[in-house]
């Protein structure tokens, strides 16, 4: 480091020779160029051999602080002087192991916490592991490695810990509800009358045994689904249509599925319970519609026609049935008087012919009477019209006015 002047104190360029520029040493020059004299404070004189030379003064000290000391320094001072988590330039910290992190507290017999508390941290989690809170709608499933053990009810229970034993936890008793199809998109059937009807319905089920229900089916779900739908399409292909699309047909086809439905589950000992099944819509194919609809409009019309013709028929039979009860009694009245009975039949029956006519043809020796009915009638077709306000009305005679 000749001809420069020495971060660490020493002067390259004093008259000591090039050589020992770099070093602290009696013949060494000050960072001021100058030598301390023997009378200087702290120092010593040159014949004693044991003179120290001042270095610059160090910016970090207070002034009027006498520096210590230097010497040349080291690879380690000059990292330790980088390192910005230690303090006072390069000393150790305040916890002493000179890493920049502070003690953990120890026990009272000098050990470490940490075994302690990872000891407590390992029987928390296992312990919350082998404790389970199920609640009053829900089962789980016990597997030991991976078998199964046991089936938990709704409550507290108490299993080993993961991994030895691990709980799944279903709700069985809560109703699904899978809606067929579960979009607007048509699903067609064929009835046994080789008609097709676009049935929309739903099917609502629960859990009745969560072992066989976890167990002997991959997808339970799409299971009930495709059974549902076998067990439609079954039941649709033994009706007619217009059973289909009737209510009273709809009641008997939802009976019939769900207990096709429950009968091919338990073959398969999925444990599941079918609960009931609901048409939601029956109706005929989109492209034909219109045409349903006119039968439909000539099926009314028809049914409306035979219920009159029944109304109508029954007051027919009525009046009938009447009239034979009035000749019955006529008949009894017969029997006691039949000359006044026989009378009073031709005068009623004389009555009702010749009640509307105006002409009646009668033998010699009738007594002539007074059409005092015809009069009136004639009186009436002659009484003029009543005439406006400001009008005289003249009466003249058939012949002008004579």
């Amino acid at each position: 480091m000749a001809g420069r002047g020495s971060p660490w104190g020493g002067s390259g360029g004093g008259s000591g020779g090039g050589d020992d520029g770099g070093r602290d040493g009696p013949d060494a020059q000050g960072g001021d160029g100058e030598t301390p004299s023997a009378d200087a404070p702290g120092g010593k004189g040159a014949a004693g051999g044991e003179g120290e030379r001042r270095g610059p003064r160090n910016p970090w000290l207070p002034s009027g602080d006498t520096p210590p000391p230097r010497r040349s320094a080291g690879i380690e001072d000059i990292f330790r002087n980088r390192d910005p988590r230690r303090s006072g330039g390069g000393g150790r910290g305040p916890s002493g192991m000179g890493g920049g992190f502070p003690n953990l507290p120890r026990r009272p017999d000098g050990k470490s916490w940490l075994p302690l508390g990872i000891g407590a941290a390992v029987v928390i989690v296992l312990g919350a592991s082998s404790l389970h809170m199920l609640g009053p709608k829900e089962q789980g499933i016990v597997t030991t490695l991976g078998k199964y053990s046991r089936t938990i009810d709704s409550g507290v229970s108490l299993t080993l810990p993961w991994p030895i034993e691990q709980v799944e936890v279903a709700d069985v008793r809560s109703f699904s509800v899978d809606m067929i199809p579960d979009n607007d998109s048509e699903k067609l059937m064929l009835t046994s009358d080789k008609s097709l009807v676009d049935l929309s319905y739903l099917v609502r089920w629960n859990i009745k045994d969560l072992k066989n229900y976890t167990f002997r089916l991959a997808d339970p779900k799409e299971t009930v689904r495709e059974v549902a739908e076998a067990a439609m399409r079954a039941s649709i292909a033994q009706i007619t249509l217009s059973d289909a699309l009737s209510g009273a047909g709809r009641a008997r086809v939802e009976q019939d599925v769900r207990e096709r439905m429950q009968r091919i589950l338990d073959g398969y000992h999925a444990g599941v319970s079918i609960q009931g099944v609901e048409i939601k819509k029956a109706d005929p194919p989109a492209k034909t519609k219109g045409a349903f609809d006119q039968v439909n409009v000539a099926q009314q019309e028809s049914e409306r026609d035979r219920s009159e013709a029944r109304a109508w028929a029954q007051q027919v039979i009525a009046r009938a049935q009447g009239d034979a009860s009035s000749f019955d009694k006529v008949y009894e009245q017969y029997k006691l008087a039949p000359e006044v009975t026989k009378r009073r039949m031709y005068y009623e029956t004389m009555e009702r012919v010749i009640r509307d006519n105006d002409t009646v043809v009668a033998e010699k020796g009738v007594t002539p009477y007074l059409p005092l009915s015809e009069m009136k009638r004639r009186a009436a077709a002659d009484t003029p019209a009543p005439a406006d306000a400001g009008t005289s009305v003249t009466a003249t005679s058939p012949r002008g006015g004579q």
